[in-house]
Parts: structure tokens; sequence; C-alpha cells
């Protein structure tokens, strides 16, 4: 055996043992050690069908959990922090616009529908292109595969919102047009300084919601659900025929979470800050879920059965020593 050189062993089943053997024609002996990946995919036994079935009420167990905060908060059982306020700050002055841009009925309807329908039409056509099948106790691959992706989704609107809800009960900042609607007579107030012991002539559950201005709910929302259908279009959509179709896209899709956004601050319901508060976690939830729990960026790595020309490689499975 020539100095710097190797060859390799013809492909050896998966299990067999290979014992040290003298290489013809050289001086001492050479041994030749072919080992098999330490683990692969199918050494693993899949879960039993009762075992399937128990997860998946887990994983609705765990979705209802994470919408606690948010189902108490939205049905008014945790009152929001009661702030004080100066008789001067001009933040707080704002006229009351009873008709919203966005409205709360539209936000959810249009967030939830259009990134279900997306993701319902491209896992669909991937399935139907790939013929993938079903390891689930459901032997419909569109079943299956609609449950983990709307199912992720689902998973991070609720935990969104339920920060976000939390986040208002608990700081209680005043909305832009909160004089406008509690309508304290500013009168009978000591305003030479913070004025903490005030009476709305509004009704409470009116000025319960004039407490909840940050951060914004809308922003949030807006921003998780067209960000998750961002990173989608990113993992799914790899036509390329058209170059700039998908950048386009996820173009109009931030555009609408903006100025849904947006329009809270001209409706004076959030402040700027509020606003970009909720951009910003939801934007944080939607890659959390895309790259943590929704499957759509792995990717099953293709197990080689042959060790590769150079036993020094790190992306080999089995080496040779030589």
């Amino acid at each position: 055996m020539q100095k710097g050189k190797c060859e390799l062993l013809p492909d050896v089943p998966r299990r067999l043992s290979v014992e040290p053997q003298a290489w013809p024609g050289s001086r001492g002996d050479v041994r030749v050690t072919v080992r098999a990946p330490s683990s692969q995919p199918e050494d693993y036994a899949a879960p039993g069908m009762g075992q399937r079935k128990t997860l998946v009420v887990l994983d609705i167990v765990c979705l209802l959990v994470a919408s606690v905060p948010f189902l108490v908060c939205e049905v008014g059982l945790v009152p929001p922090m009661r702030r004080g306020f100066y008789c001067n700050d001009s933040s707080i002055r704002y006229p009351l616009k009873r008709a919203e841009t966005v409205s709360d009925t539209v936000l959810i309807s249009v967030g939830i529908l259009v990134t279900s329908v997306s993701i319902a039409l491209g896992e669909s056509y991937r399935i139907h292109s790939l013929h993938l099948g079903s390891r689930s106790f459901v032997p419909n691959p569109y079943v299956a595969v609609l449950y983990k992706e709307i199912g992720a989704f689902l998973f991070g609107c609720t935990v969104g919102q339920s920060l976000t809800n939390m986040a208002k009960i608990t700081v209680g900042r005043l909305r832009p047009h909160f004089l406008a609607v509690c309508r304290p007579d500013l009168a009978l107030l000591n305003c030479s300084g913070y004025v903490e012991e005030y009476a709305c002539t509004a009704g409470p559950s009116q000025e319960k919601e004039a407490r909840k201005s940050f951060y914004s709910g809308h922003a949030s929302f807006a921003m998780y659900s067209m960000t998750y259908l961002v990173f989608y279009l990113q993992a799914r959509l790899t036509w390329r025929g058209a170059r700039l179709l998908r950048p386009l896209l996820q173009f109009v899709l931030l555009l609408l979470a903006l100025y849904t956004g947006l329009t809270r601050i001209s409706d004076y319901w959030h402040h700027p800050s509020d606003v970009a508060v909720g951009f910003l976690q939801g934007a944080l939830i939607a890659y959390w879920v895309a790259f943590h729990i929704s499957g759509m960026f792995r990717h099953k790595p293709l197990a080689s059965r042959l060790p590769p020309l150079c036993p020094d490689s790190p992306d080999s499975s089995g080496h040779t020593n030589c």
C-alpha cells in the first residue's frame, strides 16, 4: 500500500462487523474499520396509536392553557391598573373616534383567514406534488399536515394575545382619548400636580377600556400573522420562474401589518410607542413559532450509505483508518 493513498471497502451491510485483516503486500498489519452511523431515523420506533392520540390531546390542552390569560383579560375578570394623570397632559386629550379604521372583527377574520387559507393551499399542493403520506393515526395526509401547521400558527396567536392582554391590565396606560371617555369634572380636581383621586362619568366598561393603551393588540396581531405568512412563503414558495414574485407578496403582507398598526395612532387609540412595541412582539412571536415550533424550515437530511472519499471529512457517516 502506497503512502498517502486510501482505498475503501465495497458496500458493507449495515449491521455487519468487519474484523481486522492483513492487507496483502503490506509490511505490517493495516486495519480497516467500517462503522455504521450511531443513529438513524429508522432506528427509533414510531409511537403507537394510543400514544399519538395522547400527544394530540396534549397539544389541545397546551393551546387552551395558552389562551387562558387572553380570555381572563378579555371578559374583564381582572381590571386594569388605575393610573392617575396630569390635567395638562396633551397626550390623553385627543377626541374619541367611534368608528375604527380596522375593527377587531376585520383584524381577526382577515389575519386568521388569510394565513390559514394560504397554509392550507400550500400544504395541499406540497402533499399532492411530492406524494407525501401520513404517519399519524389520521390516515389522510392533508388533515395531518394541516393540523400541524395551522395548529402551530394558532398557538402563536394565543400566546401573542395573552401576552398583549397581560401587559394591558398590568401597565394600565391611559389611551390618547382617555379624558374624552372618562370626562372627569376638572373643576373639582386639584390640577396643580399628579391627580390620583378622580371620578369618571363614563360607564365602567368604557373606563376600563380607556386604560388599556400599552401595548397595541392590533399591531401585535397584524405583525404576527403577516410575518408568519412571510416566513411561510419563504419556506414553501420555491418557484424560480419569477424572482420578484415572492418578495413582492412578502412586501404587501408587511405593508398591511404596518398600515393596521399606524391606523391605531391616527384613530387616537394608541400612542406611537404602544404600536412600536406591538410590532416588535408580533415579529418575535412569529419568528419563534416559525423556526422553533412549526416544521416549515425543518429538512430531513438524506443519509449516505457509502463513506466519502476522504476519511477525515466531517460529513462522514463511517470512517476508514488506513
